[in-house]
């Protein structure tokens, strides 16, 4: 007998049947309370999971904050800062601050970091990461990840967490992707004008022999050059005075595309006020006191400003076209050389930007000396570079100088001999009087016609013309790493083979080395290969008109004022961390300069003799008394 299963269909009529058309009593039951437990289940998941602040893990210490991060893969989140904050300025965390959303957009915050919300969850005060807690839709919650793409930013170790730092909010403006200008901004000083434009009214005397009046024109770029010989390009040379960098660089500030009035924001501080100029109107026949004053009084102004108590004035930089040492009088003795404007204390937190650095002391920095081409658009330069690369050079090497018989150290006179005696080599000879050393066509054209220039140190460690031989594609040879390597590591590769030769002064002065011979010696390949790294700096190493901008390439300026924004984005990291480096050693600061990215310690080193640090700064002195000598010496 065969067994037929009845269709569920049967079963559910003859239910409806037995209870006159209604479902049973104990499944309606059932469905009213699974329908309870499933809302239940969905305003726990709401109010307890969602509102619940990032996990922080038990073992967790005050000064090492950790975020508790899933393993499961989550959505993308935006790239902002890791400070947990609500659109409004409430601390207290409750359930409607999940609805709060997070600006990305750091720029438009007017929040100091001290108004900031804090929570407590041991975390470190804000400071800009590439991640951050989203709020912004509470039924899909994010926990915090970094976007593998960007560098990984370990969590701070503070001693105290709870600190708060009044430069935050620049660090956190560097975050804000959607600003060309984030991390660059740069705030300058409105100073008095007995700091800077009076100066350039007052011209005439800025210098006891040159009138540097006529070297003010053009945005301090001077007159333009004659061209008559066809030794520059069309456009963009000038008769510039290698001492013009206080107003060139002031003026190309002006055209700087990240200028703020909004000091909070700023990465770094910039003060106009023309040093170079300063001290150089009052250092023959002035006591010191007349000397000092201006530098007094700028202090003293800086000091009563908001902003120089943000970091006691170690985010603030200046320039002046002059070599260090005319700032560093070592004592009052009225027959001292200069003033003493970079051993005053606030000006040991600042940064000087000078021609001329020293190698023992850690706030100065040396930028290019002005040559004569300030180009007002990258073709210019592309079309000098061009032509640089396809001249004929007739002359193994050349020399442009005079010789110093006052100084037993001096090899000009051993190379200038050496020169006399080479088929190969172009000699220019500088001293009183007229001389084609001071006709800017004259030394170009020189230089345009050497394979390499030989560039000793002058009175002091650098000279002008060791730029004005880049420029003009010619390979520059030093005997005195002081003279490059040490000074103008912001601008030139640390590698120096790549694009000069270096013969150490002891084999001139003692062993009589044959520069010739040590030229002669150097592959043609590899002198192509170093004049083009040559010709490829020189964007880097020149002035562009003040009056415009490059659309594209970065000069001189752009190369110092974005390692100043390094140099004070780092330090303030350094100060949120809690880190400071106690084995700096600041008669060591040319070797800090050489360190590779990363490295910290330095050690001997095989310039070290170079650099025998005098005891009573007598040779500094000499050496800044020498180089208005040489001024004397060009303009009679």
């Amino acid at each position: 007998m065969s067994i037929r299963r009845r269709s569920a269909a049967a079963n559910y009529q003859e239910e409806m049947e037995k209870t006159n058309g209604k479902p049973p009593q104990s499944r309606l039951c059932c469905l009213i309370s699974l329908s309870a437990m499933f809302w239940v289940l969905i305003f726990y998941f709401h109010f307890s999971v969602l509102s619940t602040p990032p996990i922080i893990t038990p073992d967790q210490s005050p000064g090492k904050p950790q975020f508790f991060f899933e393993e499961k893969t989550t959505p993308k989140l935006p790239t902002i800062s890791t400070s947990i904050s609500n659109s409004n300025s409430n601390s207290n965390s409750n359930s409607d601050s999940s609805s709060n959303s997070i600006s990305t957009n750091l720029s438009e915050s007017h929040e100091e970091f001290s108004d900031l919300p804090q929570k407590d969850l041991s975390l470190p005060p804000p400071i800009p990461t590439q991640t951050e807690i989203s709020t912004e839709n509470p039924t899909n919650p994010q926990i915090p990840t970094q976007n593998p793409k960007e560098p990984q930013i370990e969590p701070l170790n503070l001693p105290n967490p709870s600190q708060t730092f009044p430069f935050q909010k620049a660090l956190r403006s560097a975050e804000n992707r959607s600003d060309s200008c984030a991390g660059r901004y740069i705030y300058v000083h409105d100073l008095p004008s007995r700091f800077n434009h009076d100066m350039l009214r007052d011209c005439q005397k800025l210098s006891l022999w040159t009138n540097m009046c006529k070297f003010m024109h053009n945005a301090g770029m001077g007159p333009p050059l004659d061209n008559s010989e066809r030794v520059f390009s069309n456009t963009g040379w000038f008769a510039t005075n290698q001492f013009a960098v206080d107003v060139i660089f002031s003026q190309r500030m002006k055209q700087y595309e990240c200028l703020t009035q909004d000091s909070s924001i700023a990465a770094a501080i910039f003060v106009p006020f023309y040093a170079g100029f300063d001290v150089a109107r009052y250092l023959w026949g002035y006591n010191i006191s007349t000397r000092d004053a201006a530098s007094l009084d700028l202090v003293k102004w800086l000091r009563e400003r908001k902003e120089w108590g943000v970091m006691g004035g170690k985010d603030h930089f200046l320039v002046a076209g002059r070599i260090t040492w005319d700032f560093r009088r070592l004592t009052e003795n009225e027959e001292d050389w200069g003033n003493k404007l970079l051993f005053l204390p606030e000006a040991k937190n600042m940064s000087m930007l000078v021609v001329e650095s020293s190698p023992w002391n850690a706030n100065d920095f040396a930028i290019p000396y002005p040559t004569y081409f300030h180009p007002a658009k990258d073709s210019d330069v592309f079309i000098w570079q061009e032509r640089m690369r396809r001249l004929k050079r007739e002359y193994l090497f050349s020399f442009a100088g005079a010789p110093r018989p006052d100084n037993p150290k001096s090899i000009r006179g051993q190379i200038i001999d050496q020169c006399k005696k080479s088929t190969v080599c172009k000699l220019l000879e500088c001293d009183f009087g007229e001389s084609k050393c001071h006709s800017p066509s004259s030394i170009m054209k020189m230089f345009q016609s050497s394979l390499f220039c030989l560039q000793p140190q002058g009175d002091s460690y650098t000279r002008r013309s060791a730029f004005d031989s880049m420029l003009a594609g010619c390979i520059p040879v030093f005997f005195h790493p002081g003279s490059a390597y040490i000074q103008y590591t912001w601008h030139l590769p640390r590698n120096f083979t790549r694009y000069s030769v270096f013969i150490p002064e002891d084999d001139v002065r003692v062993r009589n080395a044959s520069i010739e011979g040590v030229l002669r010696k150097i592959s043609p390949g590899n002198v192509r290969k170093m004049r083009e790294e040559v010709i490829s700096l020189i964007p880097g190493l020149i002035y562009a008109d003040p009056r415009s901008k490059l659309e594209t390439l970065k000069d001189a300026f752009d190369v110092a004022v974005e390692a100043v924004i390094r140099k004070v984005t780092k330090l303030r990291r350094e100060i949120v961390e809690g880190r400071e480096d106690k084995d700096f050693i600041e008669e060591n600061s040319w070797k800090y300069e050489l360190l590779e990215e990363g490295e910290r310690k330095v050690g001997a080193h095989e310039w070290d003799p170079f650099f025998s640090k005098p005891k009573d700064g007598k040779s500094d002195k000499e050496a800044a008394k020498n180089s208005w000598k040489s001024e004397q010496r060009s303009q009679t």
